[in-house]
């Protein structure tokens, strides 16, 4: 319906589901998230899919879930598991993208789904993040951190790193995307 000659638009979900897939081996390795990492959503416009510089189209008061795999996830051989990825924070960056934000683009942020301490080939097992766009957050792009930590085969102290290319492309509630 028209609001003030903006036409509404019908998302494909009220959640959206951004999915990080992440090469661990090739990460610890470089110690990098450098041609190691590929994000996609579900979103109808969203930007950069299948890269690590996903701009995830979304509107005020969406869910917006934050899930992650290892590409490697199959028992090996010998019985064990492959390392494993979680996401250990989520940052919103300011405008220059150095800075933590000073404006509230998510409420309610936390982790859910840490996983089983039983891993099985027929139970997915991931940590996941969730969080709302706030129905008050102004329309605009906002770039975000994930920051991961990643388990390696030597077992050594996990590994921490950066991915600063995502964002989210926040819209009111009744402008139509093209």
């Amino acid at each position: 319906m028209a609001d003030k000659g903006k036409m509404a638009f019908r998302f494909n979900s009220v959640q959206l589901n951004i999915v990080t897939f992440v090469d661990v081996r090739k990460a610890v390795y470089a110690c990098s998230t450098d041609n190691a990492v590929f994000m996609m959503d579900n979103s109808v416009n969203s930007l950069g899919q299948g890269t690590s510089r996903l701009q995830t189209c979304c509107k005020q008061g969406h869910v917006l879930n934050w899930i992650i795999y290892a590409m490697d996830m199959d028992r090996r051989p010998d019985g064990s598991w492959p390392p494993m990825v979680c996401i250990s924070n989520i940052v919103f960056l300011d405008e220059e993208g150095g800075d933590v934000s000073s404006i509230r683009v998510c409420e309610d942020l936390k982790i859910f789904g840490p996983p089983d301490k039983v891993r099985s080939e027929y139970t997915p097992v991931y940590y996941y993040w969730a969080g709302t766009v706030p129905i008050e957050l102004p329309e605009g792009v906002y770039r975000y951190r994930l920051v991961l930590e990643l388990e390696n085969d030597k077992g050594q102290r996990p590994l921490y790193l950066n991915l600063d290319g995502p964002s989210l492309k926040v819209l009111e509630i009744g402008e139509r995307i093209n």
